[in-house]
């Protein structure tokens, strides 16, 4: 719980239809279980503890009393469990001689709230109006009556409010509720509910089973929540139907557990710190105006450290799967190249210069520039690449650029700059053999103003090279690399250029051979600047062993800019996501470095070039991020001085 992380489960019971007290000590077992296992919130199927497929028996006093009786019995057997958990059952209101289909939200023995179903189907296999009411009005149902021995609320407006962690509220609703146009979690969740609980019993079709689980990963996006989806399964009259136990967990749009025909529980974490958080940032995320009053009823949790299973990716930006990964490709070039098409109509431009160094960078920005020039039918020849290499040069990366240009059809010029750098270091008095950052610099802004020119002398613009990764660490020389007229690979981390460079090197491996080659010795070259001279003929200044591994980099990245996640938070999914790469320790280092680097380079940022925005994440400090240049980092470090 600490951090945010909740344990929920959906739970499905192994049931007999109409046999109340075999049903509430399965349940009652489950609930033992789940709380074994560390669960805080548990959703069981609706109608559990009677069967849902209890067809007129529902009309029968007997099934009834039998149903609170079993309710009792769980309550008796389960009140010195911390755990939240909401049952199904039928609920008779004596007052209004109704009978609704509801869910029992109970913990430590007590009944905290009963929730009805607010759509009752009445159609196809359903026909559930032969028996219960719905909670349906204007102001829904608000009554207060006795239920096994406790003065009890039903409320169809009812949100349950955690004291000790005040980012977990809870809403339920009721299998049907989800389907409908306005279902009542929407509602719910305009109300503070971060957690939905979907008690259902869903029966199986062909075809069914994808349907519901994009609508409770849909809903859980719409609504910034976790979702809960508990079915019901083995158990269940087969007179007609099938139910497969079909039980989902989801969070904002992603699913994070799913089992389908079996009992048993659905397990993961619900990271409701991040669904507030991200509610927060969300400003068309409003408090419903009008409406029925919310019913909070409150709960407490021992508050202790959730361990966690939910999948933790170490390369957030990159998909896993080669197929997710493939599509990732293809849309982030396309969105890339298009970016710079409409730059290049706009402009007029006659050209579109880019310095090839043979990194990885540079090679994506002249690949993305060639399909720019695909999708405006410009021969590659519009494509001015220049190399232009300098004292830390070495053959193989200076071959590959010359290379890479050639099977791309560009005008390649080579422009050595040695000459030019060492007029510059006697101009303001800088030892050559002064191999400091001046030494660095200079060479970088030197290429800029080389580029900057052939762009002018050819009617082009400068296409920028540098990434969102060096971006954030500020790995940019001020005015050098740093600027161009427009920056193509801005808003892609490190750990993606490589994975773009690669889906193109798959890609033309059949066309041009030739282009492939060359692109997979790109990937396999160490990440370098190349502004310190060669040590027998190899590169000898490699970035990663400077800043540190650009995977972490874009992982604290990802979590640090994109959910605003604490150091602490993030020390705890890094140790997940690379448990057995990076001990704690190094993973300390580079986070500290991060940090530091972040803060004390957002002078850089804040004047950027054009670039388009391609994912969840960007620096633009004319869209996405707003920071000044002289924020303090004093709160960030104090707490990593903690993690030690």
């Amino acid at each position: 719980m600490k951090d945010g992380f909740i344990t929920v489960a959906a739970g499905t019971p192994r049931i007999r239809v109409a046999d109340c007290r075999y049903n509430a000590e399965q349940i009652f077992t489950l609930m033992r279980e789940a709380d074994k296992q560390g669960v805080k919130v548990l959703a069981l199927p609706e109608l559990c503890l009677t069967g849902y497929t209890c067809g007129d028996l529902f009309l029968q006093e007997t099934l009834l009393n039998g149903a609170e009786e079993g309710l009792r019995t769980i309550l008796e057997a389960t009140k010195h469990l911390d755990l939240i958990a909401a049952v199904g059952l039928p609920v008779r209101d004596r007052w209004h001689n109704k009978l609704y289909n509801c869910a029992a939200v109970i913990q430590k023995g007590e009944i905290l709230g009963l929730v009805p179903k607010t759509y009752v189907p009445n159609y196809g296999e359903f026909y559930e109006q032969r028996w219960f009411a719905s909670s349906d009005g204007p102001q829904g149902v608000d009554d207060d009556f006795e239920l096994c021995g406790q003065s009890v609320c039903l409320n169809s407006n009812g949100i349950f409010a955690c004291d000790s962690v005040p980012d977990l509220v809870i809403g339920v609703e009721i299998c049907e509720d989800l389907w409908a146009p306005e279902p009542p979690s929407t509602s719910l969740a305009r109300r503070g509910a971060t957690l939905i609980l979907n008690l259902s019993a869903s029966n199986e079709t062909v075809g069914k089973a994808a349907y519901r689980r994009s609508l409770v990963t849909g809903q859980s996006g719409r609504l910034v929540c976790g979702y809960v989806y508990a079915d019901a399964g083995e158990g269940e009259s087969t007179t007609d139907l099938v139910f497969a136990g079909h039980n989902l967990i989801a969070e904002n749009g992603t699913i994070l557990a799913e089992r389908r025909f079996a009992t048993g529980l659905t397990i993961s974490e619900i990271d409701v710190a991040k669904l507030a958080a991200e509610r927060r940032r969300m400003n068309t995320f409003t408090f419903p105006g009008g409406g029925p009053d919310v019913w909070r009823i409150s709960f407490d949790l021992p508050v202790t450290k959730t361990r966690l299973t939910r999948p933790v990716s170490p390369t957030p930006f990159v998909p896993e799967d080669a197929e997710s990964r493939e599509a990732r490709c293809s849309e982030i070039l396309c969105i890339a190249a298009l970016g710079l098409k409409k730059r290049l109509e706009h402009t007029g431009a006659r050209t579109a210069v880019v310095g090839l160094s043979g990194g990885l960078d540079s090679t994506l920005a002249v690949l993305i520039t060639a399909l720019a020039m695909q999708m405006l039918d410009r021969p590659a020849t519009d494509i001015i690449a220049v190399t232009m290499p300098c004292f830390g040069t070495t053959d193989r990366t200076k071959s590959n650029a010359v290379l890479l240009a050639e099977r791309l059809g560009t005008t390649l010029r080579t422009v050595d700059i040695s000459a030019s750098v060492r007029s510059h270091f006697k101009d303001i008095g800088h030892d050559p053999e002064d191999h400091s950052v001046t030494y660095e610099n200079a060479q970088a802004r030197e290429r800029t103003q080389v580029l900057m020119d052939i762009a002018n002398a050819n009617g082009g613009l400068v296409i920028g090279t540098g990434d969102l990764s060096e971006l954030a660490l500020g790995w940019c020389t001020y005015n050098g690399d740093h600027m161009s007229n427009y920056a193509v690979n801005a808003g892609i981390p490190k750990t993606l250029v490589r994975h773009l460079v690669s889906f193109i090197s798959d890609d033309k491996e059949a066309e041009d051979p030739q282009l492939s080659t060359v692109l997979t010795d790109i990937l396999d070259t160490p990440v370098s600047p190349e502004l310190l001279p060669a040590v027998q003929g190899e590169i000898s200044q490699k970035t990663e062993d400077l800043v540190g591994p650009y995977e972490l980099h874009d992982f604290f990245l990802y979590y640090i800019i994109r959910w605003g996640f604490s150091p602490r938070k993030v020390l705890r999914l890094a140790e997940q996501a690379f448990a057995g790469r990076y001990d704690r320790r190094v993973l300390l280092k580079w986070l500290r470095s991060f940090y530091r680097r972040f803060f004390s380079q957002q002078f850089k940022r804040s004047c950027l070039a054009d670039g388009p925005k391609v994912g969840s994440v960007a620096l633009s400090p004319r869209g996405d991020w707003r920071m000044p240049s002289d924020a303090v980092a004093a709160l960030w470090q104090e707490e990593l001085e903690g993690l030690d």
